[in-house]
């Protein structure tokens, strides 16, 4: 992430919630350090509404959770 600061773009992806990212990654104070550094002159974009894969799926809601 060093190299990349001020020369290139990241994308980061995920489904959890970065206010649940603390109890995911276990260790606060490695969970300070790596969003400090995600977070940092970050762009967040937070998607609502179902899963476009869910919708457009022939699944049932029961297959989904399996």
């Amino acid at each position: 992430m060093d190299d990349r600061n001020n020369h290139n773009s990241t994308f980061i992806i995920s489904q959890l919630p970065t206010d649940q990212w603390y109890q995911s990654i276990g260790d606060n104070t490695l969970a300070d350090a790596r969003l400090d550094r995600l977070m940092h002159n970050a762009h967040r974009i937070k998607l609502k509404g179902e899963s476009m894969r869910k919708t457009r799926s022939e699944l049932t809601d029961g297959e989904h959770l399996a």
